[in-house]
């Protein structure tokens, strides 16, 4: 049976290196182009991702949420840990921190420019979680969840979301924000704003999943 699919997998890598594609001849060279023109901002996957794939983008933030609400359910019953091991050298910790700060940078000029330049709101969400990752693997648990609750982290997630789920219909129903001058920071109508709302919601969820883990599976 192996040789059946060695066989058929050599097939398919001939056909696909012998044998043009069909379709790629028909394609419109200036596709993009139509893709920036119709969205206003110059990033054109953030132009695809936000207006012709919008159901499932908004479909991808419930999820991420889903995902984070049943971390916190499957660990809701097991004890925490009493001591959490953590990075105690000073090599580590400022390379750490310098690390996050980097990230964290990063993070904000992809969620503010992400509708300019390749990233957007989900690059920019991991990239705010890395950054949350590496100030938690350096510093207390305990003041990091003192941090997370005093800041109402989890509420604005939730608020994050539900503003970002009123945008997109809002956008759906034919309802759009004016697009500016194309290729300026202030362009693509409501793209800038869902990218933000998307950054928060996946930077706030990552820190809740990194607290929960922390708390009841440790560091090292």
């Amino acid at each position: 049976m192996k040789w059946i699919y060695l066989a058929a997998g050599l097939a398919l890598y001939i056909k696909i290196i012998l044998i043009s594609n069909p379709e790629a001849e028909l394609l419109d060279p200036s596709i993009v182009e139509l893709v920036v023109q119709d969205s206003g901002v110059t990033n054109a996957v953030s132009g695809i991702i936000f207006r012709n794939r919008l159901y499932d983008t908004i479909f991808e933030v419930v999820v991420f949420t889903l995902a984070i609400m049943g971390v916190r359910f499957l660990l809701a019953n097991e004890p925490p840990l009493t001591v959490v091991h953590q990075l105690r050298d000073q090599p580590s910790i400022v390379l750490a921190r310098l690390g996050a700060t980097i990230a964290a940078l990063v993070s904000i000029e992809l969620a503010i420019r992400g509708h300019l330049s390749p990233g957007g709101g989900f690059a920019a969400g991991v990239a705010g979680g890395t950054a949350i990752g590496l100030i938690a693997i350096t510093s207390s648990s305990e003041w990091m969840e003192g941090i997370y609750q005093r800041w109402r982290a989890a509420i604005l997630e939730k608020i994050s979301v539900l503003v970002f789920i009123v945008a997109a219909v809002v956008t759906l129903v034919g309802i759009e924000f004016p697009h500016g001058q194309l290729g300026g920071l202030v362009s693509g109508g409501i793209m800038p704003i869902l990218n933000i709302l998307v950054a928060i919601k996946v930077a706030l969820g990552s820190w809740a999943a990194v607290l929960l883990f922390i708390r009841y599976r440790g560091l090292l």
